[in-house]
C-alpha cells in the first residue's frame, strides 16, 4: 500500500476498560455486541522515530441488535528529538447484527454496518504510517462473528472511500481469530490485507496479541504485547 515502507513494527499496548463487555462476550472482537470504553495506549518503534497512539475506543447497545462504535485517536511521534502531538481521527461506526443462530457446532453472528472517519491531525504526524488516512472517509462493512468454545473467528470485509481530502478507495479483508487461555489469558491474531485500487497493490499486516484480562472493580484492565508486521 502507497505511504507504508515499514518491513517489522514493534509496539507494546495497554488497555484501561470500563464496562461489562467480558461477561458477555470478547470486547476484542470488533462485532461483539456488548458496551464497553476503553483507554488504549500503543507504542511503536519506527527505527528513527517514536510514536506514541492513545485513543477511546468505546461502543453502546442501542438496542440488542444495533451497536454504535466510536473512537477518538491522539498521535505523538517523537523524531530527531523533536516531539509533534495532535489529534488524528475520530470514527463512528453504527453496526447492526441481523442475523444468529448456530451452524454445526459453530455459533454465528452476522454484522452489517458502515465507519464514518473524520481525518483531525496535521501532515506531520506519524508521516511513516498515515499513508493518506487523514481524508474524511465512509466505510461499508460487513462481518461475521464464529464462536466455538473459547474460540472466537471473525471474517470481516469493509471498503474505504474517501469523500474529502486525499482520494481514498481501498478494501480491507480482514480475519480476527482469539483463543480464550486458562487464567483469564486470551491471544488474538488480526490479519488484514488491503487492497487500494488506485495503485493495484497489497500488503499483509500481520497482529499478534497476547494478553490478560484483569478483574477491578469498575475497570477491566487489559495488557498485552503487540508484534505487527508488513
Amino acid at each position: 500500500m502507497k505511504g507504508i515502507q515499514v518491513s517489522a513494527l514493534l509496539g507494546l499496548m495497554l488497555v484501561f476498560a470500563s464496562g461489562h463487555a467480558y461477561a458477555q462476550e470478547n470486547a476484542s472482537n470488533p462485532l461483539a455486541a456488548v458496551s464497553n470504553t476503553d483507554l488504549r495506549l500503543q507504542y511503536i518503534d519506527l527505527g528513527d522515530s517514536d510514536l506514541t497512539d492513545i485513543w477511546v475506543d468505546g461502543a453502546y447497545m442501542v438496542a440488542p441488535k444495533l451497536k454504535v462504535k466510536y473512537e477518538l485517536h491522539y498521535w505523538s511521534e517523537d523524531a530527531a528529538g523533536s516531539t509533534v502531538s495532535d489529534f488524528q481521527s475520530f470514527h463512528l461506526k453504527p453496526i447492526y447484527f441481523p442475523t444468529q443462530g448456530t451452524w454445526g457446532s459453530w455459533q454465528y453472528k452476522l454484522a452489517v454496518g458502515f465507519e464514518w472517519i473524520m481525518g483531525l491531525a496535521d501532515d506531520e504526524i506519524g508521516i511513516r504510517l498515515r499513508g493518506k488516512q487523514y481524508s474524511d472517509q465512509l466505510a461499508p462493512l460487513v462481518g461475521l462473528t464464529l464462536v466455538k468454545g473459547g474460540t472466537v473467528l471473525v471474517p470481516l470485509m469493509q471498503h474505504f472511500v474517501s469523500y474529502s481530502g486525499p482520494d481514498i478507495r481501498t478494501t480491507a479483508f480482514r480475519l480476527i481469530a482469539i483463543q480464550s487461555l486458562p487464567n483469564r489469558f486470551w491471544l488474538k491474531l488480526d490479519a488484514m490485507a488491503p487492497i487500494e485500487w488506485e495503485n493495484d497493490n497489497a500488503v499483509q499486516p500481520r497482529r499478534i496479541l497476547p494478553g490478560k484480562s484483569v478483574a477491578v472493580p469498575g475497570f477491566r484492565t487489559l495488557g498485552c504485547c503487540e508484534h505487527s508486521s508488513f
